[in-house]
């Protein structure tokens, strides 16, 4: 059978990396002095696994909520006689100088910190100590880490940890003693978001040998510095910099540059305005180029051929054919063009392999790919383009689109444009039309997303999204290896007394169908979370709008699922003020069918627990359930539930009846009445997953009626369901139960002839286990 989308499995390196991480201190580790996590003597590690061990742990701590950081974590790779690393990926606040500071004696060669606002100049002295080794660095956006804290030195004591709880924003002195003298081996640097009180020039002269630099949004005061590399610099990002007409000159002397991005967000103001010609200079003299990126540009004059001009055929990427004229001139197709927000993404011939822009599924998905990592304001807009696509159209590359919006939403947990946009992008892109292409890794990948975007947003649309996209998923079973994580999440999202009323809807849906078909110590463990007392509250709340909605009947059935075989839950029900509840609905709303259904189901859950019957047989709840035997509500479902909680009462015996009215003679007489008027064919929206609570009601004289009740449920069920519920009873021993409810002369004549047929039809189909039945394809209900 082919793999599905996304089906490949975690290497074994990842998957023992992962594995070490969440047990560090049964692998590889030892609890030391003041608890400190230390590394074990005989360990020695090279920087293949260090390097995997450091980066995956990063990874974990921002995708996964239930790792937990080791607060000494980076002090096990401060020696490096036994640990090595060389290739180091850290992002956001989580990073602090105290991590730096403890691998400073590592020979680093890659170093890439991104968004981490909490280092400060300590970290530029760690910095310092891999001047020797490091190849290639990345500040982006961690532009505190030029500023003393409390006016602290460059070289502050090692050991002191005072500044650590400090705001991030809290930058104080500009540090003007840091440069990059001695970085002779530093190739790659990435300064974006570089703080505008730096003089670049100055922090980057000492560098003699850059190949790529990145000065996405920074400041420059002079443009000139920039040729010191025009014989080596191959990579140039200017991102969001104020472009003039100096600096494109400067630029057209980097002859060697093979990737030119000039690009800014279009929403920016700039007095700058590229033109036919600045775009044809760009060809001419950077020959080499391979990829350049110009989005966000207003073109000032007419770059493109008339449509009537354009070469025939298919979209070519011959530049001969281009229809932009400047890219006419190109020696071979680039390999990339960033045209996202210009107007020139819409011509017919482009001359590159790899185009960004918003014309079509691949150019957006383009975008998505080369912006998600630093322009996230320009990947929100792409992936709102992809959902259009995903919504209106039709995504014809499913995997990639995937992948690239987890990775966005992953590496941006914080930005909440992304979340949004990402959250909704995933609704349309997990829904039954792409179901079928999709694997259950791809799928679970989906599932940790969300629950992530649910736990650090409580905005409405977020938390809007992420509910309707769990909807996508087959629940219980494919949301099960999260099951308590999703259930804490939906529980906390009802909380609020007043909730979006949507949300809301979506929630109690959610949980209502998590708390069905699971195992009872699911169920028991989701009512220690508060789920009972949760439901309750929104019914109580729907009472006192009086308003009997979707959400007053999710919850009711929620609870019906809940009590399902679960005594503590049933007890939490009645504790927390139940029976109160359901006779002021049952007043307040008494025409309103499948409410009255919900709540009688869940009742009889709570009947079939022997030691909870006893709050149930009250003269006012006695008489409400003898009432509800004549109820046409829902089919025979209210009568039927209600006839069950009372044949779980009267299964005590008349000893336990000790109020005078109503009699217990009466009731039972309304009760075979109400049995005798039900139709022995009707479909049921209920399910049993266990006949036990029935089949303890055959073997007994104690109350005949009870037992007729629990024959007639046997009956009508093989009858209508066979194929579901005859190897049910089968195997739950049924059939002899069945026999001695024959061998009992204190069964009743009807009920006997009833025991008959329900062994005939279980006989029947152990005979031809291929017998169908129309009704047999029913959409079940629950039952608890």
């Amino acid at each position: 059978m082919a793999a599905k989308a996304g089906d490949n499995p975690d290497s074994l390196m990842t998957l023992a990396t992962v594995f070490c991480l969440r047990n560090l201190k049964k692998t590889m580790c030892y609890q030391g002095f003041r608890n400190k996590l230390c590394l074990r003597s005989d360990i020695f590690l090279p920087s293949e696994i260090c390097d995997k061990l450091v980066n995956t742990y990063m990874e974990l701590v921002h995708t996964d909520s239930n790792f937990e950081p080791e607060e000494s974590f980076f002090q096990l790779f401060s020696d490096p006689r036994s640990t090595r690393l060389t290739r180091v990926q850290l992002r956001e606040d989580f990073v602090r100088d105290r991590d730096l500071e403890a691998i400073k004696k590592q020979d680093l060669i890659e170093l890439h910190l991104t968004y981490c606002n909490n280092l400060s100049s300590r970290s530029l002295k760690a910095l310092s100590c891999f001047r020797d080794t490091l190849v290639s660095l990345c500040l982006f956006g961690c532009s505190n880490i030029f500023y003393r804290k409390c006016g602290a030195p460059l070289a502050c004591n090692e050991d002191t940890d005072e500044d650590e709880e400090e705001s991030p924003s809290s930058r104080h002195a500009l540090e003007t003693d840091f440069n990059f003298q001695g970085f002779n081996r530093l190739r790659l640097l990435n300064l974006g978001g570089m703080p505008k009180e730096l003089d670049p020039e100055t922090l980057l002269k000492p560098l003699k040998s850059l190949t790529s630099l990145d000065l996405s949004n920074v400041q420059l005061l002079g443009t000139s510095f920039l040729t010191q590399w025009k014989d080596r610099l191959a990579s140039l990002v200017l991102y969001n910099v104020d472009l003039s007409e100096e600096l494109i000159s400067t630029v057209l002397e980097l002859v060697n540059l093979r990737h030119l991005d000039i690009s800014q967000e279009s929403r920016r103001i700039s007095k700058f305005k590229m033109t036919k010609k600045i775009l044809t200079a760009i060809v001419q003299r950077l020959v080499h180029l391979m990829s350049l990126d110009i989005s966000g540009h207003i073109m000032l004059d007419n770059c493109t051929v008339p449509h009537f001009e354009e070469a025939m055929g298919r979209p070519s990427t011959e530049p001969c054919k281009s229809s932009i004229y400047p890219f006419q001139e190109l020696k071979r197709p680039l390999q990339f063009l960033g045209l996202y927000d210009t107007t020139l993404c819409n011509v017919t011939h482009i001359p590159a392999y790899k185009v960004t822009g918003s014309k079509n599924e691949d150019q957006v998905l383009n975008a998505i790919e080369a912006y998600t990592e630093f322009r996230p304001e320009l990947a929100h807009r792409a992936i709102n383009q992809l959902f259009d696509i995903a919504r209106i159209q039709h995504c014809s590359q499913l995997l990639r689109a995937l992948q690239l919006v987890i990775a966005a939403l992953k590496c941006h947990k914080y930005d909440k444009s992304i979340q949004v946009t990402g959250s909704a992008a995933l609704f349309y892109l997990t829904n039954t039309e792409y179901r079928s292409d999709q694997s259950v890794r791809l799928r679970r990948e989906v599932i940790q997303v969300v629950l992530n975007g649910m736990e650090h947003y409580q905005e409405v649309t977020v938390q809007r999204n992420c509910c309707l996209t769990l909807c996508n998923f087959s629940i219980p079973e494919e949301l099960e290896f999260q099951y308590s994580r999703v259930n804490q999440l939906l529980l906390k999202i009802l909380e609020p007394a007043r909730q979006d009323e949507s949300i809301q809807r979506i929630a109690v849906h959610l949980c209502n169908a998590l708390v069905c078909q699971v195992d009872n110590h699911h169920k028991e463990a989701v009512g220690k979370m508060g789920f009972v007392r949760t439901m309750l509250n929104l019914i109580q709340k729907k009472l006192q709008d009086r308003m009997c909605d979707q959400v007053m009947e999710f919850s009711w059935s929620a609870l019906w699922n809940i009590t399902d075989e679960t005594p503590d839950n049933c007890q939490m029900f009645l504790n927390c003020r139940g029976m109160s509840l359901f006779l002021e609905c049952l007043q307040e709303f008494p025409d309103k069918q499948e409410l009255h259904r919900n709540m009688l189901g869940l009742l009889g859950n709570v009947a079939e627990v022997k030691a909870l019957r006893p709050q149930l047989l009250t003269p006012q709840f006695i008489t409400v359930f003898s009432n509800l035997l004549d109820s046409k509500a829902d089919g025979i479902e209210v009568s039927y539930n209600a006839c069950g909680v009372l044949s779980h009462i009267m299964f005590d015996g008349p000893e336990v009846w000790k109020m005078e009215e109503p009699r217990r003679d009466m009731v039972m007489e309304k009760m075979w009445e109400a049995i005798q008027s039900w139709d022995v064919s009707s479909r049921r929206n209920i399910n049993y997953r266990s006949f036990e609570p029935i089949l303890r009601l055959l073997p007994q004289s104690i109350s005949p009626v009870s037992q007729h009740w629990a024959t007639w449920a046997l009956y009508n069920l093989v009858s209508v369901y066979p194929s579901k519920y005859c190897p049910l009873l089968i195997k739950e021993g049924g059939m002899t139960l069945l026999e001695k409810v024959l061998e009992l002369e204190s069964s009743h004549p009807d009920t006997k002839d009833m025991a008959r047929k329900v062994m005939e039809h279980c006989e029947n189909f152990k005979e031809d286990p291929m017998e169908t039945n129309p009704g047999q394809d029913a959409n079940f209900g629950q039952r608890g």
